[in-house]
């Protein structure tokens, strides 16, 4: 694509300067109206500056990423009424050895998650449990915020399904799913260690003095009653509509209140109508959790099968609303829809800024030098990909560099075609660690930590930065070692 016109470039830039600017600054005095508002700030100027029709700015959204991360958050809050959260407290808790030991677990379930149910559902769902991990530990949040978003990323490269850009580079190279995911594996394994060491070295003090003997207390006593949160702290993660008939706890009080004939009578068969009543409705939810699980793994099962990410999602949130049999308003409530304005507003922005040819032109000067078949030109490579990653985000990189990588190294042979397809989606996707804005999975634990109430949590901008640089260049040098033709 040539450079546009010189109003057209200067525009452009203005456009996308506000979106990151406010992506960066959600708050910057001069103009303080948050990160959502900003996409949208930027993707109207787009348009109203001439650098690309509403036509066309319409077209630039991807609806089956929105689909797919609407699908997840419907998923993701029925994985919460069934427990999931108290199930993986006590899988982190479990003889725990303190802060680091945890901060090392939650990099391990952070990682396979995302392998499977993409970084950005992993994200959304393990937000609120991981900040409210720490803060029952009396440990700082900020670790553990980072761990979850790094990791997630990190672990997402090893299959196709594990993020956006890896679905659009196996779609386009028609790289097999056991193909993609050998390739990536080990460089995957070994990246993941390598961060959650950076982590440790980063806050080995914050997660060593006086913490850790609060950390093992609170462990010790959890194990012991078999359950890492109180009650409070398991109800914050469910779901109690008004509308909804069931009851979601064994022991509660309500099952006997929902039967007022039966509450009365004290007489032997009295209780025992209703001991047999509880053990039925326990069951039912019993069931009911259950069916949750198997949707789930259905969804996994379909989106390793190939079949489309978004109507999977789709299909296995309705599932579970019909399950649900009561009214999913505040389900859907759950479902962050500022998040995917600001998507809809990315789209438009990033596509705006790759039609004033700066990028483009970028790569046509740099093209000759980054051959895969050298090591100074996967360096080189890595680089640009890292640095255009942050700029236009990492999906359009993929869309503007795939094909024109490939080209380049199928020029040498078909086996350093795969290898430049992998390595696309290796460095893309790690590169997403490097700054806040960096990747959506980043932005989604950061609006998603502010949201928690009373334990709320920004993750700044400069409070990420530092790890996010040295994780970024480490973690990618380290991987590109282990990706083979």
């Amino acid at each position: 694509m040539a450079v546009a016109a010189v109003s057209k470039v200067v525009l452009g830039l203005v456009a996308f300067s506000v979106f990151w600017v406010l992506a960066v600054f959600p708050a910057v005095p001069v103009l303080p109206i948050g990160r959502t508002a900003g996409a949208l700030l930027s993707a109207i100027l787009m348009v109203l500056f001439g650098v690309m029709t509403p036509e066309q700015a319409f077209a630039s959204i991807d609806l089956p990423i929105l689909a797919l991360l609407f699908g997840t958050m419907v998923v993701s809050a029925y994985l919460e009424r069934a427990d999931l959260f108290a199930h993986l407290g006590t899988l982190l808790s479990w003889r725990s050895r303190g802060g680091k030991d945890l901060l090392f677990r939650v990099c391990l379930v952070a990682a396979v998650s995302s392998a499977f149910f993409t970084n950005d559902t992993a994200c959304v769902v393990l937000t609120a449990f991981v900040l409210k991990l720490a803060r029952r530990n009396n440990l700082p949040p900020r670790p553990f915020l980072l761990a979850l978003a790094s990791s997630a990323n990190v672990g997402s490269t090893a299959t196709p399904i594990g993020n956006p850009q890896n679905l659009v580079i196996a779609s386009l190279s028609g790289i097999t799913f056991g193909r993609f995911l050998l390739g990536l594996l080990p460089a995957m394994l070994l990246g993941v260690l390598v961060n959650a060491s950076i982590l440790l070295i980063f806050f080995f003090k914050e997660l060593s003095v006086d913490n850790n003997n609060d950390v093992e207390s609170n462990v010790n006593s959890e194990s012991a009653a078999g359950d890492p949160f109180d009650e409070e702290d398991v109800i914050a993660h469910r779901f109690f509509p008004a509308t909804m008939s069931h009851v979601t706890s064994v022991d509660s009080d309500d099952w006997i209140r929902t039967l007022p004939s039966l509450s009365r009578d004290t007489s032997l068969n009295g209780r025992r109508k209703r001991v047999s009543h509880m053990v039925k409705r326990f069951k039912k939810h019993y069931l009911w959790r259950t069916c949750v699980y198997l949707v789930t793994v259905g969804m996994l099962v379909a989106l390793l099968m190939g079949l489309n990410m978004a109507w999977t999602a789709i299909t296995a949130a309705l599932v579970l609303i019909v399950l649900d049999f009561t009214d999913a308003q505040p389900c859907l409530e759950k479902v962050s829809y500022s998040l995917l304005i600001f998507f809809c507003g990315m789209f438009i922005t990033v596509d705006g800024f790759n039609r004033t040819g700066i990028p483009s032109a970028f790569w046509d000067f740099i093209e000759p030098h980054a051959r895969v078949d050298k090591p100074g030109g996967i360096a080189l490579l890595a680089l640009v990909v890292i640095f255009l990653s942050n700029i236009a985000s990492n999906v359009p990189t993929v869309l503007l560099l795939g094909a024109r990588v490939a080209a380049s190294a199928a020029r040498i042979s078909a086996g350093q075609e795969s290898k430049a397809w992998l390595i696309l989606a290796w460095v893309s996707t790690v590169a997403g660690n490097l700054t806040l804005v960096g990747s959506a999975a980043n932005l989604i634990v950061c609006e998603q930590a502010q949201r928690v109430k009373s334990i709320g949590y920004t993750l700044s901008f400069f409070a990420h930065l530092p790890f996010g640089f040295l994780s970024t260049l480490v973690v990618t040098a380290v991987g590109l070692l282990l990706i083979r033709e």
